[in-house]
Formats: structure tokens, C-alpha cells, sequence
């Protein structure tokens, strides 16, 4: 009891089902008709054999005969869109088993031709760039189609300030395949000043080379993307650039038509006094009499120096002055110097002479020792300061206005000694011990 099977419909030569087509995708069917031809009753199993079993079932899967009658069944084919599924010709047959005669089992078989379909899934990244000249970016492409293809790439912009290089231009890919591709966008001439320039951009991703067009001519448009993006062009000098320019060259005219005519001023005022002859002493003094060995021409036996310059102070604070005369007074200067052990606070005080205004201009504070505590220096009934011993070894402080001081005022410095410091010797100091020198010009008020 041998089962015939007979194909409905025209079918190649020597194949026992119709060859059928089918697109990735798409669902086709064709027929099959199973013939009892044995005396007895049977009953056959269907099934589907081959590379497109997974996707091809037969229905009924079951059938059962009376001898010398037929049914036709239906085979439904439904490849998936997938890489997977390459286009071309795929065998495919059918199992014909009799459950009575399993010995008469027949493979019938059939070619399933695989229709091409093309797409591509492309990305761009990032979608803006920002630069002086010029952007780079990423582009991805990957084959989802069925069949090998060569991508080509278009740029399209509204003007042509633009320029584009892709690498590689064309590149060629297996279905499923996919590939990194380098785009550089780069623009024809710089931005100096203003805002940035926005310039948009598309890209066209196209299957390129003879088969792509011959498929264009036979299957219509083949697959494509296109993707837009930007690149932001920003300017070689930004707005803060401009403005600090600007505030500079405000400075600069500030500078020379202000303050530098002053500063040649007193410099020229300065040269002139320089340059000025002094008196010359006379042969004879006021009375009338030749000046004795060691008399002075002025007829003073005061030294220079002294009389006129500042006077000591309290707690080793002792006044110099050099004689140096200039426009506000002769320069001089005087030095605190003062001891206080832990624990302790004390006081130390320079007084001016009598009859003189001191302007001072410069401080030095210096805390060799490390010490710790507080200082506060004083001028007259005017606090200067209030610093923390630990936060320096020496800091000096300069005016351009000097600070005047009127006859006995007193420079003042109050330590409050916390713990003695370590000088350069390494052992630690039993007291603090900080020293102050102010300077500056010393005028009489007579």
C-alpha cells in the first residue's frame, strides 16, 4: 500500500510539489494532494522537512484515507524579515507517513525561491557638535536586508558652507552586517565675533553600485534613511573676551589721560627739587666772627639728627633718622620692640617729638619665633589692625597716602602672648618676642 501525491497547479520539471515564492516577511501557500492507492483503509502524517521547516506547516497534519480516494492539503509558508533568511532558492520537502505501512513513507519535494527586501538602520551621533572650524561624528549603518549591499552616503545643506568627508566612503556589507563609519563636517571660513552660528545638515543613506539600481528599475525604490543633525559654530573670540577687552582699553585710556600726567607731574616736581642748589655757608657766622674747629657754618651745635627727630619710647622702642630730606619731611623711622611671657598681655608705644607731625607709610611686623597670640596695632586713637601671631612670621603694610600722627601721639602694639613660638635654634622660646618698625617722613609744625 504504497500513498501517491499529486501536485495541483503547474510545477518544474521533476519536482513533486510546485516550486513557490515568497518574500522575508510575507506568508505564500501552495498545495498538496495525498492519494490512497493501497486496499485498505490508512491513515498518513504530514510534516514539513528541511531548511524552512521552522517556518512552513502543512495543514491537516493528519489524514485518513479510504482506499483509492485523495484530499489536498495546504502548505503555508511565513519566512520572518529577517538577515537570517537569505534570498535565493531553498529546498523544501514533505514526509508522507502511513501508519499501516511505515515502510512506504515518500518524501515529496519543492524549491521555496527567497525574495530579496532591503533595509538599513542607520545612526548618527551625536546629532550636534559645537567648534571653531570643525565637527566629527559617528555614523552607524547595519544590513537588516537579505541580500549583500554597498551603502553610499549623501550630505545635503541649505548653502554650501559645509564640507563633508566620510570614512570609508562606500563601504560593503553582509546581511545582518554592520559598520562604524568617521564623518567630519568642516566649514569654510571662521567665526571671530558674535553669537554661534547653528548650521543643520541632513545625511542620506543609499544602497549604491549596479545591483542597487537594477533593483531600483525591476522592485521600486530600494531602503534608505536620512538623518539630520547640526553643527554649532561657535565664534574664535567669545562675548566675555570682547568685554575684558573692552573694560582694558577703558583702563588704559583712564591710565593716560588721568594718572599718568600726575605721575610725570610729581616725577618732574621731583627732579626739579633734586636739582636745586643748596645754600652755601658764608666764610664768617652771624656775628661777624670766623667759625671755630668743629663749629658748625650755621652757628648751631646741634647734631643732625637729633633735637628734631623722633624720641625714644617706651618698652625698647627707639627712633632713627637718616636726614634724608623730602617733600613732606625727613625721612625716619622707629622700632617696638617687645617681650611678653605666656599668659601675659603687654604693651609697647612709640612716641612723637614735640613739634612734629609723623606721616607714616610703612609697616613691618616681624614674629620670628612663631609665637601665638594677638597684636593690635594702634595710631594715636586709630586702630590699624588686629592680627593672629600664628598666621605669619613677618607682614609689612604700605600706604600711598601716608597716615599722619600729631606731636605725642603714641604708636601703639598690644600682644597678648598665648604660647611662645620656636625659633630657628629649635628649642622653644621661654617668652614671645615680637618686633615692629614703622617708617616714614618726619615734618616740624613750626
Amino acid at each position: 500500500m504504497t500513498p501517491s501525491a499529486a501536485s495541483s497547479g503547474p510545477g518544474a520539471p521533476g519536482l513533486d510539489i510546485p516550486a513557490v515564492s515568497v518574500t522575508p516577511g510575507d506568508i505564500a501557500t501552495t498545495t498538496l494532494t495525498v492519494r490512497n492507492d493501497s486496499d485498505i483503509v490508512e491513515a498518513y502524517d504530514l510534516k514539513v522537512v528541511g531548511d524552512g521547516a521552522e517556518w512552513t506547516t502543512v495543514e491537516p497534519e493528519r489524514l485518513s484515507l479510504y482506499p483509492g480516494t485523495s484530499e489536498t492539503v495546504t502548505l503555508r509558508l511565513a519566512p520572518p524579515r529577517s538577515p537570517e533568511i537569505r534570498a535565493g532558492e531553498l529546498p523544501l520537502g514533505v514526509r508522507i507517513l502511513p501508519n499501516e505501512q511505515p515502510e512506504s513513507v515518500k518524501v515529496l519535494e519543492t524549491v521555496v525561491r527567497i525574495g530579496a527586501f532591503h533595509e538599513l538602520r542607520t545612526g548618527l551621533s551625536p546629532r550636534r557638535r559645537r567648534g571653531w572650524l570643525r565637527g566629527r561624528y559617528l555614523l552607524a549603518v547595519r544590513n537588516q536586508g537579505n541580500t549583500p549591499v554597498q551603502v553610499g552616503f549623501t550630505p545635503g545643506q541649505a548653502g554650501e558652507e559645509l564640507r563633508f568627508a566620510f570614512t570609508p566612503a562606500e563601504p560593503a556589507l553582509e546581511p545582518g552586517e554592520s559598520k562604524e563609519l568617521r564623518l567630519r563636517v568642516r566649514t569654510a571660513r571662521p567665526v571671530w565675533f558674535g553669537d554661534p552660528v547653528v548650521w543643520p545638515f541632513t545625511v542620506d543613506c543609499r544602497e549604491t553600485g549596479e545591483r542597487a539600481q537594477t533593483e531600483d528599475r525591476t522592485e521600486g525604490p530600494h531602503a534608505g534613511a536620512t538623518l539630520d543633525a547640526e553643527f554649532v559654530q561657535i565664534p574664535v573670540f567669545p562675548k566675555w573676551l570682547l568685554l575684558l577687552l573692552a573694560a582694558l582699553i577703558a583702563l588704559l585710556i583712564a591710565w593716560f589721560t588721568l594718572v599718568r600726567p600726575a605721575v610725570r607731574s610729581a616725577a618732574e616736581e621731583a627732579a626739579t627739587q633734586a636739582v636745586q642748589p643748596r645754600p652755601i655757608p658764608t666764610e664768617s657766622g652771624s656775628d661777624g666772627s670766623s667759625p671755630g674747629p668743629g663749629r658748625p657754618s650755621g652757628g648751631s651745635s646741634q647734631k643732625p639728627g637729633t633735637g628734631g627727630g623722633p624720641g625714644g619710647g617706651e618698652d625698647g622702642s627707639t627712633g632713627t633718622d637718616d636726614g634724608t630730606a623730602t617733600g613732606g619731611g625727613r625721612q625716619s623711622s622707629a622700632t617696638i620692640d617687645l617681650k611678653s611671657e605666656a599668659g601675659q598681655s603687654k604693651t609697647g608705644t612709640y612716641t612723637v617729638p614735640e613739634k612734629t607731625v609723623f606721616g607714616i607709610t610703612d609697616i613691618v611686623v616681624a614674629n620670628f619665633q612663631g609665637d601665638e597670640g594677638v597684636m593690635t596695632i594702634t595710631f594715636g586713637d586709630r586702630k590699624i589692625t588686629t592680627i593672629a601671631l600664628e598666621t605669619f612670621r613677618n607682614q609689612d603694610y604700605h600706604w600711598v597716602t601716608p597716615i599722619r600722627i600729631g606731636a605725642k601721639d603714641t604708636v601703639t602694639i598690644d600682644v597678648t602672648c598665648t604660647k611662645p613660638g620656636t625659633p630657628a635654634t629649635g628649642q622653644q622660646a621661654r617668652e614671645c618676642h615680637e618686633v615692629v618698625n614703622v617708617s616714614g617722613a618726619l615734618k616740624s609744625t613750626e
